[in-house]
């Protein structure tokens, strides 16, 4: 069998992805017909059945769900291998940190002075994405490391959890709900997040586990939208949608349209740091150690109870 290439990994994966050739050729800026012939001389390389076709579906054969996996980490690792080559080759060389603007549990620039302090410091790029993006720069190369929420996509990654903090419910200050001093996800009920998913799912089912992973144009256009923080707050306020925030998300933006209420039976959020399990940067591993130092700084001291002396 031949060595796979690039662009047979890359066709596969957007047919894979879209379960759909005309939907995969569009993405990919090519015709359907040359597609589908690559994927069909793909599966005689292989000699197995990647995608079953009929009329009116395309699905993936067992062998095409180990192909997909496979396949994404392989093309993450050429990406990053390429764009970590560029990086080191910089006159000044520089960490890369991936994070969404206020997701920081608000550690970042206690972080950030811990860090510069460690004599393995370089300066700090920040790599600023949507909701959901931190995990795959890091896998792409276009980070060296990332603060994030959990639960999140780790394959290819190790991380460490810092800090835990309670979600609260974002509502317009008019909403009836607004009035009571707690709720439950079930009090949700019928209530939007920004992409359209239902409140009373919780958070790991809205807008900031999902963006960038959508399955048609108005979903990517809602979720786009709803990556602007300022945008999130004129929707809740005008009551057309709600959202959950982590606590420290929610001191650091007071305001008098909105009112923020704890979801008595929702899992809290958890802030971690992320990176390539493959790293052997001594940049990278010291800025693990600033941000985890730092993140068991800021949790209260647990007291130990005195030990009885036995005679």
């Amino acid at each position: 069998m031949n060595d796979l290439e690039t662009r047979q990994l890359r066709y596969f994966v957007a047919v894979a992805e879209e379960l759909h050739f005309g939907r995969a050729a569009e993405r990919l800026g090519m015709a359907q017909p040359p597609l589908s012939r690559a994927i069909r001389d793909l599966e005689r390389q292989l000699g197995v059945v990647l995608l079953r076709r009929t009329t009116r579906e395309v699905t993936l054969t067992p062998a095409g769900e180990v192909l997909l996996r496979d396949a994404r980490t392989a093309l993450d690792a050429i990406s990053a291998a390429g764009r970590r080559a560029r990086h080191a080759g910089e006159p000044t060389p520089r960490l890369r940190l991936a994070l969404k603007p206020d997701i920081d549990g608000g550690l970042l620039p206690r972080i950030l002075d811990a860090y510069a302090g460690q004599e393995a410091a370089l300066p700090v790029d920040l790599v600023l994405g949507r909701f959901g993006e931190q995990a795959q720069a890091v896998r792409d190369g276009r980070a060296d490391a990332a603060l994030l929420l959990a639960p999140f996509d780790d394959h290819g990654l190790d991380s460490e959890p810092l800090v835990t903090e309670p979600f609260l419910i974002a509502l317009a200050a008019t909403d009836p709900l607004a009035a009571r001093p707690s709720l439950r996800l079930a009090d949700l009920a019928g209530l939007s997040l920004p992409d359209g998913s239902s409140a009373d799912q919780g958070p790991a089912s809205g807008w900031h586990d999902r963006a960038g992973a959508h399955d048609d144009a108005a979903t990517a256009s809602i979720a786009q939208d709803a990556s602007d923080l300022p945008e999130i707050f004129r929707r809740v306020e005008l009551g057309s949608v709600v959202c959950f925030f982590p606590a420290s998300l929610t001191r650091r933006y007071p305001r008098p349209e909105l009112a923020y209420r704890p979801v008595d039976d929702l899992a809290p959020a958890t802030l971690a740091v992320a990176w390539p399990q493959t790293s052997r940067s001594t940049a990278v591993a010291a800025f693990v150690l600033a941000a985890t130092t730092v993140a068991a700084a800021t949790q209260p001291q647990k007291r130990e109870t005195p030990q009885t002396a036995v005679t």
